[in-house]
């Protein structure tokens, strides 16, 4: 019989339960980009790393495969987790599920890093309920996708981590490692700045060295102008030399107007999407009244910053906040954070059945993630069909609408266009420099007067002569 002691040890060990939730969601993890959400974004991820690994491995130019005639090359954020895509590929060989499994290893880590962050700055109780909430949270999908949200936010926590040790502690190695993970973390995503208020609300507390603080200070500032050297500098640079956006950020007056007709779906990334659960927005709603009502001047001075940064970064994306769900990812510690601190003040037994309900209703709102619809994996024969008609330096057309994700299966530049494709617009293309058409059957059944090459019941491709 197992000694209840030992089992009591092992359930109260944030540890046993980080271990679980990474063990369930290896279920699917060599899927390729083919689930229904965010296929295109991680199609684009997985894009930019075969790029480093098939045409050129730095990466200060990543590229992707749907700019037509131009190099590809794009401004967008720090490549990092493409990058360490491309790294794996190039010592076993390249595969779509590489950055699902890196993402949870990360994610994972920087989990624990918040458990450990929160039992500094509140208590162990606190602490425990607020991960566990956190791991039923947007970070169960996400951190097993091909993604960098999650990924980023995992390098600011582990970075805010290695602040406090430094300021209670001391040690260079401390001091470096805060500088690194906290850089990396914002320019894998720069809306992982929106955590740091809580190193600059540190800074005011006194109980730490003076010296230390300033330590941190100078740190935490070039991190901060690192990042903008990436972001205002170098992604403007790759646009106006290789004339390529993928994102337009916009400005506040803009980002509001935008949002305005969408404001109930805005609302709604923070009542569900961040906790995938309405128990735990309840949860999140009563723990902003204890906070508020036990906590001191710095720990309300830390929310309300932290906030306040976050809400900036939602209205200057304008109708995408509202409209993609993963953009609340930066706040979602945040509010689990909140939720935790209820839970704490319940009842334990309350306190265990109440978190028990959260995490399935949060997990149970995710699962459909894990599995891939049959009717979505012929996609990735299109690269073998490919491969029998089209030489890889040959640029192609596919109807695969505005996202990547075809194209991506493809394995060949060019453009994605319409689902409804028509001759004009295939004409207009062959003027730049295009010399095949793939048409993806399941959305489009016409046939074109084009150079017929070969259909099956998947694909029918065309060269443009």
């Amino acid at each position: 019989m197992i000694n209840r002691t030992l089992l009591n040890r092992l359930f109260t060990d944030i540890r046993f339960w980080i271990l679980l939730y990474f063990l369930i969601r290896l279920v699917g993890i060599t899927n390729a980009p083919l689930e229904v959400a965010h296929n295109w974004r991680q199609s684009l991820t997985n894009m930019v790393a075969r790029n480093f690994l098939d045409i050129d491995a730095n990466i200060f130019y990543p590229r992707i495969d749907m700019a037509g005639e131009k190099t590809g090359i794009i401004g967008t954020e720090f490549p990092l987790f493409n990058y360490l895509i491309y790294l794996v590929s190039s010592v076993f060989g390249y595969t779509h599920w590489y950055g699902r499994l890196i993402n949870l290893i990360v994610s994972s880590l920087g989990t624990y890093a918040f458990f450990l962050l929160i039992k500094k700055l509140f208590s162990d109780r606190i602490a425990f309920f607020s991960t566990l909430v956190f791991l039923a949270s947007i970070w169960f999908s996400f951190s097993r996708k091909i993604m960098p949200d999650t990924f980023s936010v995992s390098l600011m926590l582990i970075g805010i981590l290695f602040s406090l040790l430094y300021m209670e502690k001391g040690g260079w190695l401390n001091l470096s490692l805060f500088f690194i993970f906290s850089t990396l973390g914002m320019l894998c995503k720069i809306p992982a700045l929106s955590l740091l208020p809580v190193v600059g609300i540190l800074l005011l507390d006194k109980k730490f060295d003076r010296k230390n603080r300033i330590y941190i200070f100078i740190t935490s500032g070039v991190a901060v102008a690192v990042t903008f050297l990436w972001y205002f500098y170098w992604v403007p640079t790759l646009v106006e030399t290789f004339r390529y956006q993928l994102y337009f950020p916009k400005g506040i007056i803009e980002g509001m107007s935008e949002i305005r007709p969408y404001l109930f779906r805005f609302l709604e990334k923070f009542f569900f999407s961040s906790l995938n659960s309405f128990i735990g927005f309840a949860c999140f709603l009563v723990g902003i009244y204890y906070f508020f009502r036990n906590e001191n001047l710095l720990a309300k001075a830390g929310f309300l910053l932290t906030t306040l940064v976050f809400l900036l970064f939602a209205i200057k994306t304008g109708a995408v906040f509202p409209l993609h769900n993963y953009y609340i990812i930066p706040f979602a510690p945040v509010m689990a954070l909140l939720a935790g601190y209820a839970l704490s003040k319940f009842n334990a037994k309350i306190a265990i059945v109440v978190v028990i309900l959260i995490s399935i209703e949060g997990i149970s709102n995710q699962n459909q993630d894990f599995f891939i619809k049959e009717n979505q994996r012929y996609k990735v024969e299109l690269e073998r069909v490919a491969d029998g008609f089209i030489p890889k330096d040959k640029l192609i057309i596919v109807n695969g609408g505005a996202s990547p994700q075809l194209i991506y299966f493809a394995n060949r530049k060019g453009w994605t266009v319409d689902e409804l494709v028509t001759e004009n617009q295939v004409d207009s293309l062959y003027r730049l420099g295009a010399s095949y058409l793939i048409i993806d059957n399941h959305k489009l059944t016409r046939r074109f007067s084009y150079n017929f090459l070969y259909a099956d019941e998947s694909f029918t491709l065309y060269k443009l002569d």
